[in-house]
């Protein structure tokens, strides 16, 4: 595939992968919530998760939602809604022993479908699209192998998060500090949300 820039793509998925967002900050919090095992199956969806997406966006589904734009304004409304949803449950997690069994991690089919209703999942695989597939060659060929360099690159740039979140359990076992970085992680998580929250199609229609 001599026409995909290897480097150039492999340098977009580390960077974008890495940097906070709301897959990495979700990570984090489980890592310091539930450990290091318990949260893998959130990771492997995320990592599968998005790949797919990007084929499905690559193959298809961009062009179903220009035809029907409305359907993406919904997914986008949908989208911001479940984030702060999932900011108020980060937020309200009880102040457990750490080393509790108890409680429920974001399990595998939930992460992967949660990168649908991400707006920096969204961001990424449109920009990746846009930016590095090219018309000469196999254009499926080239998506696929985006998709398998995000999928070999991603995977360890989100268990960066999760070690971050496990390392931080020693500091957190006391009840007032977990409770405050639970609130940090929601805080945050909201604010990475404001970007697509300014293209909502809501904004339009409150000052339309």
């Amino acid at each position: 595939m001599q026409n995909l820039d290897y480097y150039a793509v492999i340098l977009f998925a580390i960077s974008t992968c890495v940097t906070p967002g709301p897959n990495n900050v979700m990570l984090m919090s489980s890592g310091v919530n539930f450990g290091i095992s318990r949260t893998l199956r959130h990771v492997a969806g995320i990592n599968i998760g998005f790949p797919l997406m990007l084929i499905a966006v690559g193959l298809g589904a961009g062009a179903v939602f220009h035809r029907y734009p409305s359907l993406h304004d919904i997914l986008q409304v949908v989208g911001a809604l479940y984030m702060l949803y999932l900011a108020y449950r980060i937020a309200t997690a009880p102040t457990v022993d750490l080393d509790d069994q108890g409680g429920r991690p974001l399990g595998f089919t939930g992460a992967a479908l949660f990168q649908w209703v991400n707006p920096k999942a969204w961001i990424m695989a449109v920009g990746a699209v846009l930016a590095y597939t090219t018309p000469v060659g196999s254009y499926s060929a080239q998506i696929l192998l985006i998709a398998l360099i995000f999928f070999l690159f991603g995977s360890p740039c989100s268990m960066v998060w999760v070690l971050f979140g496990r390392y931080l359990r020693r500091f957190l076992s006391e009840p007032n500090r977990l409770r405050l970085f639970n609130i940090s992680m929601s805080v945050l998580l909201v604010v990475s949300l404001i970007p697509a929250l300014k293209s909502l199609p809501v904004s339009s229609w409150l000052h339309g």
